[in-house]
């Protein structure tokens, strides 16, 4: 079977280049159809012969928050229809991929012990959008292995500053 990369990249790009002359943004629906068609269960329920493509669009457009809109229905109904539902969580990283590099910005995820409130978070923002020399769309998640401090992941860089990673190098300096 071909990569997922390979299978998600026209799906992302033509949905891209559908609601970009018009500045529509397809993230909000996007992130959560992907996040349904991430479940394992509702994956193979999809895989039922006994299941059809109507069945499997209703449960899952269903399950999303608010209304969906018709280039959403549409864009789901296309990705069933060619039984592509697992593969939607790679499309919503390759739009994402898309709408950052035409933006001139990336996704960030900030690893931190402890939660992080707004206005840290917010100062911590422009000293990483400094630090990286672009904008940065910042994601939290809570790891309490990190001890303190935090570490941040842009796309293939990582900034560590966490407590857990200060005594492994002082492990390594200790046994080298």
């Amino acid at each position: 079977m071909a990569e997922l990369a390979t299978l998600a990249r026209p799906y992302a790009e033509a949905l891209f280049k559908s609601g970009h002359p018009q500045g529509s943004d397809a993230t909000p629906w996007l992130e959560q159809l992907a996040a349904i068609a991430a479940n394992a269960q509702l994956l193979q329920f999809a895989d039922n012969p006994k299941v059809t493509a109507g069945q499997v669009f209703d449960l899952v457009s269903g399950l999303v928050k608010g209304d969906l809109p018709a280039a959403g229905k549409n864009f789901l109904r296309t990705v069933i229809d060619n039984g592509r539902l697992g593969v939607l969580p790679e499309i919503a990283h390759q739009y994402r991929a898309l709408r950052n590099a035409v933006g001139g910005t990336a996704d960030a995820t900030v690893y931190s012990a402890f939660p992080i409130d707004a206005a840290a978070l917010s100062e911590l923002g422009a000293t990483l959008e400094k630090r990286f020399a672009r904008k940065l769309n910042l994601k939290v998640e809570l790891e309490p292995a990190l001890i303190g401090g935090i570490r941040v992941v842009v796309g293939d860089e990582v900034l560590d500053t966490s407590v857990r990673a200060r005594l492994q190098q002082m492990r390594a300096a200790l046994t080298a």
